[in-house]
């Protein structure tokens, strides 16, 4: 093709004084059925991809549509040329004219059937902003068209254009207004299929522009003269495009994409901009002014639009998608103003143990779980009930015509909506919510009030586990006393207010003292030794457990290696809360501890609770395997009072159980307690487990269980807890006791 092509070209520029048989009738026809071949080509080649691409044949194997129809376009322009050429050489100059004159119509009509076809493919799915920047880019381009064809059209009137003129220049007119759409419409989404349009737009173009020239120079046009050229670049272009669309697309940069969206307005605009400009100095025709006014109009919307978006942006959790806390504080304000009636409820919503999700997830997990509730809470409200998001974990819902009794009812679905299991980075977790409840008008008249009592009820929620609380005015004093607690809980992670007491585990076998169970206490510089059951729910709620944990396990280390100094071997028993378990660090952090103290890993237990193992079985088995693969002991923590299923004793990785008080207190006066506690410890046996007592008061159930086999036992008739130094001189006195004949 590029052969024949640069010949018939190169012919066409050397200077000649006619009609060259050769030039203008051999070389032009070899270039233009080479073109046809081409076009065929991809045709051919377009319907094996869809072939490919569909699994089916028929008429997939034509090709895409456009591609035929810009195959038979070339093919008629062949056609008439050659037949021309042959009508020429015979002397039928007058039939040469209108052999030509139909092939180029028909080609026209063909093309704009292709850019037709195009054009819907284009716009097919586009969003609205799109559509208004192609909008902008057709009207701005064809009012710059107006007003470049206005000497063309003055040039037709002038030679006195008739009706045949006036046809044949309609054709390559209406093409390019079609062009300048294709061009708007394609650029505004960025280049398609690697800027391949490029090469059809400029082929039409070229072709256009070319017979424009032929019909205002008809009387004076000379057959071989450079002019021809034109007609055969176009076609060329025009074949490159099919050859190209009927091959695989290359991915494109998307900045660059980015780049020719916004370009294609901004230029659209300017040119419009441009059109008024030039006719307010000088006679351009009422279309094109008509064209760039429409280009500016329309240029304006996207400004509105922009200011319109930005105060929505404003009113709107990035997040979520939900309104934010600006965005609740106008619509309960306008909503409180705009009618009289009374009976309104505010519920504050709060996740519980957010901040583990986050510590152990990462953020990113954490955002996918705030979306995944705000979709939930969304779909459980009922029509006219606002919802937004106060920040972090934080929600507010916005009840109308509810009493108490109502916004309980609403409080309780969600609760129950939000217990269903999420799914974080291929784990099923599980959470919960605590919410405060505030009356409308009983208990504030504005947002601020309200959100501030249900914010104190919220935490009463959450310091009992009662899921939801309404607001009552004794809870004022609560909540000053809660934030007060809070800050000085930081305060005694940061100061060293907390100790351990430790608790001896008795092997009921010898009655030697194997280990202990490490009990964190709070020394608080006012109210005195505070037991865990006054401050763990608040560190739970405040997200603290990932520090209380880490100082827990410190301390007990530290005190395993005065222990080993002094020749004592003790494994240490530490209690890890579910929480601290979400952790997927945990097994490395503890390993480097021990490391950092020269420990084996043996001397350390960690005591886990049911729920964790229940809640998510794969993740509980890889942090416990990770765990007994470096050596440190499991222990299964208040057995018994958890989930029935004993599945996971089977496939877990677990040293020993830990029977509850609840089961141990009532063994010596009630028989079916003792036949429990037995049967337990005959289980734990048969799945080669450890067995420990928690609560032993007395000397009766001490007995009992050393006759039921149990492996180990603690209580207040041993020891209760004691600082490490109290523990010391416990195990001196009963190893001196020991010795005593």
């Amino acid at each position: 093709m590029s052969t024949f092509l640069c010949l018939y070209v190169i012919g066409l520029l050397v200077p000649d004084t006619g009609f060259s048989l050769f030039v203008d009738g051999v070389l032009a026809s070899l270039a233009k059925w080479s073109l046809v071949a081409v076009c065929w080509a991809a045709v051919v080649r377009g319907g094996a991809r869809s072939r490919a691409l569909s699994g089916s044949g028929g008429l997939t194997g034509f090709g895409h549509l456009e591609l035929v129809l810009t195959a038979v376009a070339v093919s008629v322009i062949a056609l008439s040329d050659s037949f021309s050429l042959a009508l020429l050489i015979w002397g039928g100059a007058d039939e040469w004219h209108q052999t030509s004159d139909f092939g180029y119509a028909v080609f026209f009509a063909l093309m704009m059937a292709v850019l037709a076809i195009l054009l819907r493919r284009r716009l097919r799915g586009m969003v609205w902003s799109v559509v208004l920047d192609s909008t902008i880019g057709v009207l701005g381009t064809t009012s710059v068209l107006a007003v470049l064809l206005g000497p063309v059209a003055n040039a037709l009137d002038a030679a006195g254009a008739n009706t045949a003129i006036s046809t044949a220049v309609a054709y390559p007119l209406f093409n390019l207004l079609l062009v300048a759409v294709v061009v708007a419409v394609t650029t505004s989404q960025g280049p398609v299929a690697g800027r391949r349009w490029i090469l059809l737009v400029f082929g039409l173009l070229i072709f256009t522009a070319t017979g424009l020239v032929f019909i205002m120079l008809k009387s004076n046009y000379v057959l071989g003269t450079p002019l021809d050229a034109g007609w055969a670049v176009g076609l060329a272009l025009i074949a490159l495009w099919a050859d190209a669309a009927s091959r695989p697309s290359v991915a494109q940069n998307s900045s660059s994409h980015s780049l020719a969206a916004l370009a294609m307005p901004a230029v659209s605009t300017a040119a419009g901009l441009g059109v008024l400009l030039l006719a307010s100095q000088t006679a351009v025709s009422p279309l094109a002014v008509g064209l760039a006014a429409a280009t500016m109009a329309l240029a304006a919307v996207p400004l509105v639009s922009r200011q319109m978006a930005l105060r929505r942006q404003a009113r709107t959790d990035e997040l979520t998608g939900l309104p934010n806390r600006r965005a609740l504080y106008a619509e309960v304000s306008r909503r409180l103003t705009a009618d009289t009636r009374p009976k309104r409820a505010l519920l504050l919503l709060d996740l519980d143990r957010f901040k583990e999700v986050n510590d152990s997830l990462g953020h990113d997990a954490g955002d996918r779980l705030l979306v995944q509730v705000g979709r939930r809470l969304q779909l459980g409200l009922g029509p006219g009930e606002l919802l937004a998001r106060l920040g972090g974990d934080e929600f507010a819902i916005l009840l109308e015509h509810s009493e108490q009794a109502q916004a309980e009812t609403v409080a309780a679905k969600l609760r129950a909506t939000l217990a269903q299991p999420f799914t974080l980075e291929g784990i099923s977790l599980q959470t919960s919510v605590s919410i405060g409840i505030a009356l409308y008008p009983d208990q504030g008249d504005d947002l601020t009030a309200l959100l501030r009592k249900a914010d104190m009820a919220m935490y009463k929620a959450k310091s009992t586990h009662s899921g939801h609380h309404v607001y009552r005015s004794v809870d004022n004093r609560h909540g000053d006393a809660r934030l007060r607690t809070l800050q000085e809980l930081r305060l005694a992670l940061t100061e060293d207010q907390l100790i351990l007491h430790y608790q001896p585990k008795i092997n009921l076998k010898n009655g030697s003292v194997s280990g202990v169970e490490a009990l964190v206490r709070w020394q608080h510089p006012e109210r005195g030794l505070l037991f865990p059951d006054q401050f763990l729910t608040l560190v739970e709620e405040a997200g603290l457990m990932h520090a209380l944990t880490q100082e827990v396990l410190r301390k007990a280390l530290d005190q395993s290696v005065l222990w080993a100094a002094q020749g004592r071997t003790l494994t240490v028993a530490v209690n890890l809360s579910a929480s601290s378990l979400i952790d997927g660090d945990l097994p490395e952090r503890v390993g480097t501890m021990l490391s950092a103290r020269d420990l084996p890993a043996t001397v350390l237990m960690l005591e886990i609770t049911e729920d964790f193992l229940m809640a998510d079985r794969d993740r509980a088995r890889d942090i416990l395997t990770r765990l007994r693969a470096s050596g440190i002991k499991i222990s299964v923590d208040d057995f018994g009072t958890g989930y029935s299923s004993l599945a996971y004793l089977r496939d877990l990785p677990i040293d020993e159980l830990k029977l509850d008080q609840s089961f141990v207190f009532p063994m010596a006066d009630d028989a079916r307690a003792a036949a429990l506690v037995a049967s337990t410890i005959d289980l734990a046996h048969g799945l080669g487990l450890k067995m420990v007592a928690e609560g032993v008061e007395n000397g009766v159930s001490y007995d009992e269980l050393v006759r039921y086999g149990c492996d180990f036992a603690q209580g207040y008739f041993m020891s209760r807890p004691i600082p490490a130094a109290a523990l010391d001189d416990w195990l001196t006195a009963r190893l001196n006791a020991a010795a005593l004949p």
